[in-house]
């Protein structure tokens, strides 16, 4: 059930308009943001109208890939599902692929009760694996209230409801500092080749263009994806996703043509290929807002979610940082969406509970208020994000219903699509280093991927 879904042009327009209009609008404005109002006893019925059961005593964990900001942000919201439900929730560090790390949890008889799950495919694992149990009665009420229907879908497998989206993703945004804009006299380009001309007229000025996270496999993807959504069309995408055509096809060459002519100029890149591979993406973005007049980059690509890493730094969004959306490489400019889903590993009230509590409106507000982060919750009042530029981009993902589509590479085995090391995310680092090497970037791809998908 790989179903790939795209923001609408519509909600793509929004997106720029708003979160580019935004001049005066700092990382810390409080305007219109919405205060918690959490309830003080343990279980009952919230203002929300949630009710969650008296889990007194009992002893719960949570497995997540998340770090830093993100991880203490998430923890705020288990810390209030404690004082509502009465019991002790353990946040527990898993590792990529969080696939294998659960196996092993699991095959040493200590799985966690809910982990959140970031790809589409590694849900469909869990699944057919038996690892994961169904969406209870009080969680999926929380889905049926609060989310768009391709939100639920994506939780499910044959027809059954896996797994509740707490955290999604707009994927398609480069950020940038606009004291190195100014200085250069750099605009906001809108097609690849504005792109491009822009990240020469930012090195002509002495800073590197772009900042790449390629010690993390997975950013590569997303640039893969947003320039093939771009250029070979929707349903192409489609078709790529499901391995319905070859890594092969003429359509994948012209994507990783195009990005080579990123790629291949090593002026363009902050420390050129070899400095990209050895940049993990929180250091990707940091390196871009620190500096004063000179950081080591300009630009850097990725999600909403670089809002939490710019905190770590004295830049403002809307003031020192801003944002547009990825350049159009073919006739729109591509919006991809990620996600984060909570899925119940083991069978009991508290594991369910947890689940209906990630899905409700009350858990979102807390985690929205903190920044760096989007709902899927179609419930939640925007006024609950911390500015207007995070206000516009979940407005723009709740506004596109189920015209959203998803990132491919998190929808292929995981073995593929999200293992560091192997697959994709090793490929495509082979490919920042060697971008002249486009048909063998090919060949192994769809080997690869041929191996994946049978398995």
């Amino acid at each position: 059930m790989r179903t790939t879904h795209r923001i609408s042009r519509a909600a793509v327009v929004f997106t720029a308009i708003g979160a580019l209009a935004l001049t005066g609008c700092g990382g810390n404005d409080d305007s219109g943001k919405g205060k918690s109002d959490p309830d003080s006893g343990s279980g009952g019925e919230s203002s929300s109208g949630l009710v969650l059961p008296k889990l007194d005593g009992e002893k719960l964990s949570v497995a997540a890939v998340w770090t830093g900001a993100e991880q203490a942000n998430f923890v705020k919201v288990l810390k209030e599902f404690e004082k509502r439900t009465g019991a002790t929730v353990t946040f527990v560090p898993a590792q990529d692929p969080i696939i294998n790390f659960l196996g092993t949890k699991i095959a040493g008889g200590q799985p966690p009760d809910v982990a959140m799950i970031p790809q589409v495919g590694a849900i469909q694992q869990a699944a057919r694996k038996k690892w994961a149990k169904p969406v209870g009665t009080e969680a999926r009420a929380q889905l049926t209230k609060n989310y768009a229907k391709v939100w639920q879908d994506l939780g499910a497998v044959d027809g059954t409801q896996y797994a509740v989206y707490f955290k999604a993703a707009n994927k398609s945004l480069i950020w940038y500092n606009t004291k190195a804009f100014e200085n250069a006299g750099a605009s906001e380009p809108k097609t690849w080749k504005d792109f491009l001309a822009t990240a020469e007229t930012v090195s002509a000025s002495g800073v590197a263009p772009v900042s790449v996270g390629g010690a993390d496999g997975w950013t590569l993807t997303d640039w893969f994806e947003n320039v093939y959504l771009s250029q070979a069309g929707p349903e192409k995408y489609d078709q790529l996703a499901k391995h319905e055509i070859k890594w092969t096809d003429p359509s994948v060459k012209n994507a990783l043509t195009t990005l080579a002519e990123l790629f291949g100029k090593p002026s363009l890149i902050a420390g050129g290929a070899d400095g990209a591979l050895q940049t993990e993406f929180p250091a990707s973005v940091t390196q871009t807002f620190t500096g004063g007049d000179q950081p080591k980059a300009a630009m850097v690509f990725e999600g909403d979610f670089v809002g939490v890493n710019i905190a770590q730094t004295k830049a403002k969004i809307g003031t020192d940082a801003k944002v547009f959306p990825f350049p159009a490489v073919g006739a729109e400019s591509p919006v991809v969406t990620g996600g984060d889903a909570a899925v119940a590993l083991k069978d009991g009230k508290g594991a369910q509970a947890l689940l209906t509590w990630l899905g409700s409106v009350d858990a979102a507000k807390i985690m929205a208020e903190q920044g760096g982060f989007i709902s899927p919750n179609k419930a939640l009042d925007a006024a609950a994000y911390p500015n207007e530029v995070q206000r516009t981009m979940a407005k723009a993902l709740v506004a596109a219903g189920d015209a959203v589509r998803f990132d491919m590479s998190d929808q292929a085995p995981q073995s593929f699509g999200g293992t560091p090391g192997k697959g994709e995310w090793k490929i495509l680092q082979d490919f920042l280093k060697n971008p002249k090497d486009i048909a063998g970037a090919q060949a192994r791809l769809e080997s690869d991927a041929a191996k994946a998908y049978k398995s």
